[in-house]
């Protein structure tokens, strides 16, 4: 087992891969044309996804024709993302971390990191990554959840979140996020864009989103019972008509690490 990661960070989606490849956001398509645009994206490029859970980011770059690497040491997420494989055989599952990809050296023209960044240890995974990338490579990092806003809603949904975080890592907002990859980056170039989006939730969409969230109280945990009531009563108090409209954003973060300006 690979030893980079900390137990708590591996296994801390294990139990929520059916909830979270159902329920959490899409990462929005427009994404790939940003990055032919900006960095040259073609279908020929290999990809290392790291942190890839269940294969939502490196599903993008499948569809675009990219070979890809998907970097999880989840075993249950790994499978899920395996399932990929029957549609895209240019997917291999590797079980292993962003600090030891056990990919050679000079091997990808991309790392992508889509809502999985902040778990990395990032002093750890910049070496390791500039191992793998060839020259010219990219790092693409991305962050969705809901939209910064002093909206109801979102405002409402933040401090419901706080109050059921049950967990020993708490998750990060898109501007901790943020300030992590502008660190990692360390004087490179680096350029960013923003999608905003609404997710458009039944009660059912809701609740399956947020059991896929690590930090809330799963079943057979002492507060679950007074958490599923609690989602009902956030649920009817912001729905409309039976749906409840969360605002997201997707920030997204690409830029060459191995370009860093030297001191």
């Amino acid at each position: 087992m690979p030893e980079n990661l900390p137990v708590d960070s591996r296994g801390r989606f294990t139990g929520r891969v059916e909830a979270y490849r159902r329920y959490r956001s899409r990462f929005p398509r427009e994404i790939i044309p940003l990055l032919k645009e900006k960095c040259g994206l073609a279908p020929e490029h290999v990809i290392a996804d790291i942190g890839a859970g269940t294969g939502m980011f490196a599903e993008l770059f499948l569809d675009n024709g990219d070979s890809v690497f998907a970097i999880e040491p989840n075993a249950e997420m790994r499978a899920a993302c395996a399932e990929l494989r029957t549609e895209y055989p240019v997917l291999t599952c590797i079980d292993a971390t962003a600090e030891a990809t056990s990919l050679p050296n000079h091997s990808v023209d991309f790392i992508t990191a889509g809502r999985s960044f902040h778990w990395f240890n990032q002093e750890r995974c910049r070496p390791e990554f500039l191992r793998i990338l060839r020259p010219n490579g990219w790092v693409v990092i991305a962050s969705i959840g809901p939209v910064r806003s002093t909206e109801a809603v979102i405002r409402d949904h933040s401090a419901f979140l706080q109050k059921y975080d049950v967990s020993s890592n708490r998750t990060h907002s898109h501007e901790e996020v943020g300030n992590l990859v502008r660190a990692f980056f360390s004087g490179a170039k680096m350029q960013e864009a923003e999608f905003n989006g609404v997710d458009m939730l039944d009660f059912e969409g809701f609740a399956g989103h947020c059991h896929s969230i690590s930090l809330t109280p799963a079943p057979g945990h002492p507060r679950f019972p007074e958490f599923q009531q609690a989602m009902r009563d956030f649920f009817d108090r912001h729905q409309s008509g039976g749906i409840l409209n969360l605002p997201t954003s997707c920030e997204v973060y690409f830029g060459q690490p191995q370009f860093a300006e030297r001191p």
